[in-house]
């Protein structure tokens, strides 16, 4: 019976562009995971990729080089290629009648753009003027299900978080980087760092800015032209959570914070609600919400390679009178949830409200 109702279900033509990268690997797996209805699946990537041959499900799949691709004939396109590619590529896709899921920073804040995470705000793809859809940032991500939660019960304020991000957040070089600055260390006797910050003779750095082994770096992104010297990964927390979660009026803030670590984030919450909420309140609500899984002491080494946002460590926060402040932290795959998973969430309902698969 279960085959004959997946024969009869629709199915729809998609191509991932970005095939080849980190999330795009995770992607392929996520797709293959869920069982996607998937007519016909493409691969697509910059010329610098083209010709590669990946596998799916056992065949061949080689990929194509976008510029000289035929954009025709695609239903759905997710996009893992960064900002400057979205912004070209986004809207040819579209034009060729493709709905495009795109993980880049480049449609976030667009009006007329839903930021989507599955678990808080689907409705908001009812109606998707430009064919766009923005995946939010991880760290973003992360926070989302949980918050959507405590928002719905006690009324989400305030919100301050510290990130702890892992370092494929910045792509293979940053795991590159960590790797070479970590042997290094281990070659030369890394328990000389307990006494001296500069007893090892470290690799130059190549794409966190600072030494990221044995070491937490308070700067990712770039410093915003507006006065506040928040960095734009800061503002993105504050500025998506807003628009996710319909509270324009939010007031977050956000420091972001580069460790080693090689996969998934930590974040540090604290949230205040109009509404009093205890520990035990917030577990209970926390319990069943989706993509949310309580866990005593949530670590990022937990989470790698694992769906949910793990959160924990939940507790009355001291400097907010009454009851109307909690402590927590989460912790959630980058890779995955992060940017891959979500993605694939948000095409699965694409193809549900717009395609009757």
């Amino acid at each position: 019976m279960a085959e004959s109702n997946e024969t009869q279900q629709r199915k729809v033509n998609v191509a991932v562009l970005g095939a080849t990268g980190q999330v795009g690997m995770v992607m392929r797996r996520v797709l293959d995971e869920r069982n996607f209805p998937i007519n016909n699946l493409r691969f697509l990537a910059s010329s610098h990729s083209a010709g590669t041959v990946l596998k799916w499900r056992g065949r061949d799949i080689v990929v194509e080089d976008v510029a000289k691709a035929d954009l025709s004939d695609i239903d759905i396109a997710i996009f893992s290629a960064g900002g400057g590619t979205s912004k070209v590529w986004a809207p040819k896709f579209a034009e060729a009648g493709a709905y495009v899921i795109d993980n880049s920073s480049q449609w976030r804040m667009h009006d007329d753009v839903p930021l989507v995470v599955a678990e808080a705000n689907p409705d908001d793809l009812d109606d998707i003027p430009r064919r766009i859809v923005a995946n939010p940032n991880c760290t973003t991500m992360a926070c989302i299900p949980v918050l959507k939660a405590l928002d719905t019960h006690f009324g989400l304020k305030r919100l301050i978080v510290s990130s702890y991000q892992a370092v494929s957040g910045a792509g293979r070089a940053g795991v590159e980087q960590l790797m070479n600055e970590a042997k290094a260390a281990v070659d030369q006797g890394a328990d000389k760092l307990v006494f001296d910050g500069s007893a090892i003779d470290f690799p130059k750095p190549t794409k966190v800015v600072r030494t990221i082994a044995f070491n937490a770096v308070p700067f990712i992104g770039a410093i915003v032209d507006d006065g506040s010297e928040e960095t734009d990964e800061e503002q993105k927390l504050r500025n998506e959570s807003r628009k996710i979660l319909h509270l324009p009026n939010l007031a977050a803030s956000c420091t972001c914070v580069r460790v080693g670590v090689f996969t998934a984030h930590g974040m540090s919450v604290n949230a205040e609600f109009e509404r009093d909420v205890t520990p035990d309140m917030a577990r209970e609500v926390l319990k069943d919400a989706p993509g949310v899984e309580l866990n005593d002491i949530p670590t990022p080494q937990l989470a790698a390679g694992k769906d949910p946002s793990f959160v924990g460590r939940i507790r009355q926060d001291q400097a907010v009178d009454g009851k109307k402040g909690l402590a927590f932290f989460i912790a959630n795959d980058n890779l995955r949830k992060g940017a891959a998973l979500n993605a694939v969430e948000l095409a699965e309902i694409v193809a549900r409200k717009h395609f009757g698969a």
